[in-house]
């Protein structure tokens, strides 16, 4: 320590930090070497550890190495259009690996979550994907390198989300896909499209809702709000189910809502009761029957875990923020005013889609599911939505209605 003193090397607050007058370069290869402006040399051996460092793993989605006009390698950052002499693996050298998982919460953007990874090898899919925290979830993925498909009802405002994204990204692969939750129908027309493609399915966010709209019944003839919420993703997910069982480790994401705690789906004895789930109209009300669907969620998504998980295929629910500014709620002027007042006190897009993220890539969670995420933290729902038996019936339930309304339906 005297020889480093004497050598003004101890002024540094760690012992991996550079001394004044030196700087930290890579060749093409990754092999990290120090340069020392003062006496206009370089080594091999960090000058205050002694130890030889390599950069790990590829450049970040993004960006690319280069050479200028002196013969210095450049690197550029093409999605925040930037360049640097700096390596960007320089923060994932060998000796530098992260152990504990980083920790986020609801300040967390989706993007910083996935920041310095690289997804140009998994397919996404995303339902309701062209506004809201689905827009920015499917945006953060595709800026990351995946194949990023958006399966909307409305195919002019999915083509236009899928433009700007490839205006922020030119290289950006994501493309749009007619699927429409409140026909049964659609939701098998889409399986087949997507099977025809024959892509993998590495993720798949059941991320569509409806609030607060008034009463009205699908083409199925159900209650709306019970069938885009929860009965289209679960038949989704049946004929899907071989795919993402090809594409192990899979994960299923279903965005959910801490409004599940406010309700109920039993009857008296105990069963899940279909005229909870699509009343009529003099039983409707709004806001009670998202509360009764973003319950359905939680529950689809604990038993879907527990029966595909045997095969590598996770699932856990999300309660993606407290309160968010979203076109959710456009079907009532009452909940859109509200909102609009409470707009500067609510988490941004990129916010609400972080644990979605989170929960669909974060390494810690491989294997891992039958649990429920608020703001990045595992969080205990209610005590309904965790009743096996509960998820169970609602399963049965489901099964009947969308073998009812179709021939040959393959349970899972």
């Amino acid at each position: 320590m005297a020889a480093l003193k004497f050598a003004g090397m101890d002024d540094t607050d760690s012992e991996d930090e550079l001394p004044p007058g030196w700087e930290e370069r890579s060749t093409k290869d990754g092999w990290v070497y120090y340069a020392n402006h003062d006496e206009m040399k370089t080594q091999w051996e960090h000058p205050k550890t002694g130890k030889k460092k390599r950069c790990a793993g590829d450049l970040p989605y993004g960006w690319e190495q280069e050479t200028d006009e002196k013969g210095q390698i450049v690197y550029i950052d093409h999605i925040n259009k930037r360049s640097t002499y700096f390596d960007p693996r320089h923060a994932f050298t060998v000796e530098d690996v992260v152990v504990k998982p980083k920790r986020y919460d609801g300040n967390t953007a989706a993007l910083e979550i996935l920041q310095g990874r690289d997804f140009s090898d998994k397919v996404v899919l995303i339902t309701g994907g062209n506004s809201g925290i689905g827009f920015e979830t499917a945006r953060s993925f595709a800026l990351h390198g995946a194949h990023v498909i958006l399966a909307c009802r409305n195919l002019t405002r999915a083509n236009k989300a899928v433009s700007l994204i490839q205006e922020e990204w030119h290289k950006a692969r994501v493309e749009a896909m007619m699927c429409n939750l409140a026909s049964l129908r659609s939701v098998r027309e889409f399986a087949e499209s997507f099977k025809a493609k024959k892509l993998p399915l590495h993720i798949l966010v059941c991320n569509a809702a409806v609030c607060t709209q008034p009463y009205s019944l699908t083409e199925d003839n159900l209650e709306s709000t019970f069938q885009i919420c929860h009965l289209g993703h679960f038949l989704l997910v049946q004929c899907l189910q071989d795919v993402l069982r090809r594409s192990v480790p899979a994960r299923v994401v279903v965005v959910s809502s801490e409004s599940h705690r406010f309700t109920d789906l039993l009857d008296s004895g105990g069963k899940v009761d279909l005229a909870l789930l699509s009343p009529t109209r003099k039983d409707y009300w709004s806001m009670l029957a998202y509360n009764r669907a973003k319950l359905c969620n939680i529950l689809f998504s604990n038993e879907l875990h527990r029966r595909l998980s045997p095969y590598g295929v996770t699932s856990n629910a999300v309660h993606p923020g407290n309160v968010m500014y979203t076109s959710i709620h456009r079907s009532w002027w009452l909940m859109t005013f509200l909102f609009t007042l409470a707009r500067p006190f609510t988490k941004s897009m990129q916010q609400g889609a972080a644990t979605t993220v989170y929960c669909a890539v974060a390494p810690e969670l491989e294997g891992l599911g039958g649990m429920y995420f608020n703001n990045c933290f595992r969080c205990q729902p209610s005590t309904q939505a965790q009743d096996q038996s509960t998820a169970a019936s609602l399963w049965e339930l489901s099964e009947r209605l969308v073998a009812e309304r179709s021939v040959g339906i393959q349970a899972l």
